[in-house]
């Protein structure tokens, strides 16, 4: 690995660490809908492998050092995964510790990336001697992850419901275009397909205002306006083994232990199980609200290391939410990437660990310190400047403009339906994790299907 692509690997994380520190501090601000389009459009590009790993995982580091600003400043989860702190974090709140939430939930977002990536490189060495015989069973392997992802979910009926007739309309709207020629006979529109389910609560929100009834009965709100505490500030470099206690890192540690083993399972499962269950011995309220944060961040964080390093250097195909989610393209980009051609098949076990280290390594330093230090500028800063409408109307320009290099303009009205129907399916229950296993395995079941 030489000098100049090392340089390019380093700015590229500075770069993705200084940009998701601001998106990743907005409400609502869901890592797959803001940072998959953002990689797919790297891939596409033509930019070199380690360079847009690395990209990505200070991407995905500084994403959850952030969401330490808006859930403790304003009870506002930026992100799904950070909505099971929300509770604890207003209790700290309360007692008048916002600046505390903040540096306890940052400290156990670097505890779960210092124990989850040696755990990760290890498991994903292990598991390279099986991959080979996973590979071989990877359609079916996705359409079991859908059915127990389904299972473990809180809407557990109307998910398993939901397999076949989304499997259906995926399949359906391919063979349509191979039909009209839209695209030549068996090429796998994909990109786009995935694209749609990640935006589809938006897309369906947008068609719902087209609806003049349904638009008048929508609850009117005056401004926001949201308090922010003055805190403390600190001119030193923060110390997380300083900032956390010995019961707070031990058990942070270990959820993060935890949270690499089970990368397959739901993240946000895990968080509020292990998070929960981890505080519920400590009866006072400040000192459990602390470790329970502590603990819920240091295992999101590391479910999300995990969930992308061990598929992508072991197997290759995404089989984690993690890699169904933010991560996938990662694993499946076409033309560029293909699930029998991506970075799996293109980088080294050496280039994995530089990328990652560079990545994760720049994020930790950058996004740590802002976090700790300027938490109420950045999260003033978000609040004020810059709306939520804005970043979603970028990624669902991006997400049209991507269906129509997919397969034309019959792909943009595919893609809009697919976008209906999974906006729908989530209102209902139906998590990403198992519709995205079902974008993966729809060619499997119509198949299976059609021969009973």
């Amino acid at each position: 690995m030489d000098f100049s692509l090392i340089l390019q690997m380093v700015i590229a994380a500075v770069i993705a660490a200084v940009l998701y520190t601001v998106i990743g501090a907005a409400p609502g601000a869901d890592e797959t809908a803001t940072i998959a389009p953002v990689i797919l459009v790297l891939v596409l590009s033509g930019l070199h492998p380690v360079v847009i790993l690395s990209f990505f995982m200070a991407a995905i580091v500084s994403c959850k050092l952030i969401d330490a600003v808006p859930v403790s400043i304003a009870g506002i989860p930026a992100g799904v995964m950070s909505t099971p702190m929300v509770e604890h974090a207003m209790v700290l709140k309360k007692f008048g510790l916002t600046d505390t939430s903040i540096r306890k939930i940052a400290s156990g977002a670097i505890i779960g990336t210092l124990v989850s990536l040696p755990v990760s490189l290890f498991l994903a060495k292990a598991l390279v001697p099986f991959a080979t015989i996973i590979k071989q069973y990877g359609d079916l392997i996705f359409f079991i992850g859908a059915v127990l992802l389904a299972l473990m979910s809180k809407k557990r009926w109307i998910s398993l419901v939901s397999i076949v007739p989304f499997a259906l309309l995926i399949q359906g709207l391919r063979h349509l275009y191979w039909g009209v020629g839209a695209v030549p006979k068996g090429t796998n529109v994909f990109i786009s397909f995935f694209l749609g389910i990640t935006i589809g609560p938006v897309i369906l929100t947008l068609f719902e205002l087209l609806n003049k009834d349904k638009r008048d009965n929508m609850k009117r709100f005056s401004k926001k306006y949201i308090q922010l505490k003055k805190v403390k500030e600190s001119t030193k470099f923060p110390n997380p083994f300083k900032i956390l206690t010995k019961k707070e890192a031990m058990y942070s540690a270990l959820a993060s232990l935890i949270g690499s083993v089970t990368f397959l399972l739901s993240p946000v499962g895990l968080t509020i199980f292990f998070g929960e269950l981890f505080s519920s011995g400590t009866k006072e309220p400040v000192e459990k609200a602390s470790l329970a944060v502590s603990c819920m961040e240091a295992l999101a964080q590391a479910t999300y290391i995990s969930g992308t390093l061990i598929p992508l250097i072991a197997l290759g195909i995404p089989l984690s939410p993690m890699a169904l989610g933010p991560a996938n393209p990662l694993f499946n980009a076409p033309p560029v990437y293909t699930l029998k051609n991506n970075m799996h098949h293109l980088l080294s076990t050496s280039d994995f660990v530089w990328a990652t280290l560079i990545g994760v390594l720049i994020a930790s330093t950058i996004t740590y310190f802002v976090t700790v230090r300027y938490s109420q500028q950045i999260c003033g800063f978000v609040f004020k400047r810059i709306p939520h409408e804005a970043m979603l109307g970028l990624f669902f320009s991006l997400v049209l403009l991507l269906a129509f290099m997919d397969a034309g303009w019959i792909n943009v009205a595919g893609v809009l339906l697919i976008g209906i129907v999974a906006g729908v399916l989530y209102r209902l229950g139906v998590n990403y994790g198992v519709q995205f296993m079902i974008l993966y395995s729809a060619p499997w079941i119509i198949t299976k299907l059609a021969a009973i």
